[in-house]
């Protein structure tokens, strides 16, 4: 859903962040927390992030390369980036906001073909950098915003991003230094051997990017203690920046704390003072006392997440973060163990007794049949030994599978991605999907319209009769296997499309079995859990 566009005074103005030394600093939660507090001051404000790989979005790129695919409710395949500013500024962004070097040349390769180019030469300057100064731009325009905060992937420096930064750069003069500003995210690393914070990383990092024609006026340097008034003022020196404009970014006990980090560094002052913007009043309204839920925690829930991408805990930020949303609200700290589920196949089915450990299970989405045995193991021995157990898109699909086998009688029961013969699949391919050979974006994706029965836990806990969530999966609930699946005690809660698609199952008389297709973490904000995370976290601390 697009935010209404609104009147504002004057031109919008733009906030590029850009990051040097290494990636994973934390660009994205310096966007998202200075996106914050410029909302927190009243602004309209959104971000948008500058993917610059060739892909034409994050669909079909692997999560254990990547990352988790964050879904928009107009069905964006987004980085997950897109989901951290959604979290901070709980507005819901569009696929617009991701913008990658795939979708820009897409674009001006379909306008040359088109012979909108009148024969000239098309090249990198000007036509690509001004693509992507007109899709900034056209943004700002249609949601009518005061500021807007882009920020680039990866790291200075990178060949991939030269366009980006060409275009910023041009902006600058485009719009005019009261309506641009730069942040550069930095690193000032400790070395054990010396016991001091080391600045020539950052140094050299702005070096390059002052090469290419852009002299930040914010540098915000990462580093895990405060940063050091000599560290300071060098950084400061060779940067070419103000003092008062080097932020230290050390680490904080959340990065729901990173706003306040940065306020009481005068950032908010800083911005608005060189981008020309009145004198802020924050309004921190109910912020600090959320911030403050992820710290002041007593007691432990553990979970068990039971999935295929393991490996790189990114591949489920999401996830991580409606467990740690619904922790806070109820004051415990999540601790999370990541199982890779073919740790529970080949002949390896007595690991399962380790998931007795824990207060709770959760099997969240993936593909493929690499793991998935071990899922369908999980979510039966959830079943079995009364464990909170909570099922996302493939975690929904997989515990059909499971109780089909095991509490249904069909011992061959499966999903037809897993085994194209299976006599019994109670999971099938969409009917619509069956003529789709493009990958890429032909999912069902984004947000649909959900009802849910009366009378049934998902009736209790979403306390409507009509939930709207996003999606993301080819394969649903064979609704041939309805009757003999209903008689047997599983409860299919909810539905979408007037009847066509199920959406959440539950096992009435289990202390917590519920999974749905959709996935629910995409929905989850701090201080606003989901209520399909919180049921589950409430339901595992009691265990």
């Amino acid at each position: 859903m697009q935010s209404k566009a609104r009147p504002r005074n004057g031109p919008c103005k733009f906030i590029f962040v850009t990051g040097g030394v290494m990636s994973g600093l934390g660009k994205g939660v310096t966007t998202s927390s200075t996106a914050k507090l410029l909302q927190l001051a009243g602004y309209k404000v959104s971000c948008v992030k500058i993917d610059p790989y060739v892909n034409y979005d994050a669909g079909t790129m692997n999560p254990v390369a990547h990352g988790e695919v964050f879904v928009t409710d107009d069905g964006g395949e987004c980085d997950m980036d897109i989901g951290n500013y959604e979290r901070f500024i709980d507005m819901p962004m569009t696929k617009e906001h991701n913008i990658t070097t795939g979708r820009v040349y897409m674009d001006v390769i379909k306008a040359e073909r088109e012979g909108k180019y009148l024969g000239q030469c098309v090249q990198i300057i000007p036509h690509v950098t001004d693509a992507i100064k007109k899709t900034l731009r056209k943004i700002a325009d249609d949601e009518g915003l005061d500021i807007m905060v882009v920020e680039c992937g990866g790291t200075v420096g990178d060949i991939e991003s030269l366009p980006f930064l060409e275009a910023f750069r041009q902006m600058e003069l485009d719009q005019g230094l009261s309506n641009t500003l730069f942040i550069h995210v930095t690193l000032a690393p400790v070395l054990d051997v010396v016991g001091e914070q080391k600045t020539k990383p950052t140094q050299h990092s702005v070096q390059e990017l002052r090469r290419i024609g852009i002299q930040p006026d914010l540098l915000a340097v990462r580093c895990k203690t405060p940063l050091s008034a000599d560290a300071r003022r060098k950084i400061s020196l060779f940067g070419s920046v103000e003092e008062k404009c080097v932020i230290s970014c050390h680490d904080a006990p959340s990065i729901y704390k990173v706003p306040e980090v940065l306020e009481a560094q005068g950032v908010l002052s800083a911005i608005t003072e060189r981008l020309g913007l009145r004198k802020p009043a924050l309004r921190w309204g109910n912020w600090q006392s959320i911030a403050d839920s992820f710290s002041n925690q007593s007691g432990m829930v553990k979970i068990a997440i039971v999935g295929k991408y393991v490996t790189l805990p990114d591949s489920y930020v999401s996830v991580y973060h409606a467990l740690s949303h619904a922790g806070a609200s109820i004051g415990k700290k999540i601790e999370i163990q990541w199982i890779d589920s073919e740790g529970f196949e080949n002949g390896a089915a007595e690991n399962l007794a380790q998931l007795k450990n824990f207060d709770g299970i959760l099997a969240p989405g993936g593909f493929g049949k690499r793991g998935s045995e071990g899922i369908i193991d999980a979510a039966n021995f959830a079943r079995v030994n009364d464990i909170p157990y909570l099922g996302i898109c493939f975690g929904f699909q997989l515990a059909i599978v499971a109780f089909a086998r095991h509490a249904g009688g069909l011992t061959d029961a499966n999903s037809s991605e897993l085994d194209p013969h299976t006599k019994n699949p109670v999971v099938d391919f969409m009917p619509e999907q069956r003529n789709v050979h493009d990958m890429g974006g032909t999912m069902r994706l984004g947000s649909h319209k959900i009802s849910v029965a009366a009378g049934t836990k998902a009736a209790k806990l979403y306390a409507s009769n009509t939930i709207e969530r996003r999606h993301r999966h080819r394969y649903e609930f064979n609704q041939r296997y309805l009757d003999l699946l209903t008689k047997k005690g599983l409860v299919l809660s909810a539905s979408s499309d007037s009847g066509r698609r199920i959406e959440i199952l539950e096992i009435p008389n289990h202390r917590f079995y519920f999974a749905v297709q959709y996935h629910a973490e995409f929905s989850s904000r701090p201080g606003k859990p989901e209520q399909a995370f919180d049921a589950f976290v409430k339901a595992a601390a009691r265990r």
